[in-house]
């Protein structure tokens, strides 16, 4: 019987060379959990990037914690909050305060009529590294 074989970037995983067991299948579980910031949902994981909706008093190297956190996934094992998950929390360093995002034009025109109208808009971001997830 041959072994079962799993692509995972350049590498080939076995049943054996399996971080977490014999299933070559459970590679990508990790803990990562649904937090809202500034009213919106993030899926966050130790060590990601995120660029939220600008944090008016944040500064560069600062940290943040956030504790609404809405669902926690540890290897499998799901907890879903009522409305948050209790005891839960991400913390984040700023890495970089103000990042302005693409530039989104509006355009509006009424036809035969000669109305034209051009708007442009760039959001303001904040770059946040997520250095630990506690749940």
């Amino acid at each position: 019987m041959q072994p079962i074989l799993v692509r995972v970037g350049k590498k080939v995983a076995t049943e054996n060379s399996s971080p977490y067991g014999g299933n070559p299948f459970n590679i990508y579980l990790k803990m990562y959990v649904i937090v809202e910031i500034n009213g919106q949902q993030f899926k966050a994981e130790e060590g990601k990037k995120l660029f939220v909706h600008h944090i008016q008093n944040a500064e560069n190297g600062a940290t943040v914690e956030f504790d609404k956190v809405l669902l926690v996934d540890n290897n499998g094992t799901v907890t879903v909050g009522a409305p948050t998950v209790d005891g839960a929390k991400v913390v984040c360093e700023v890495a970089s305060h103000l990042v302005k995002g693409d530039k989104v034009l509006v355009f509006h025109k009424k036809r035969r009529k000669g109305y034209k109208k051009l708007n442009g808009h760039r959001q303001q971001f904040t770059e946040l590294t997520i250095k630990q997830v506690i749940a």
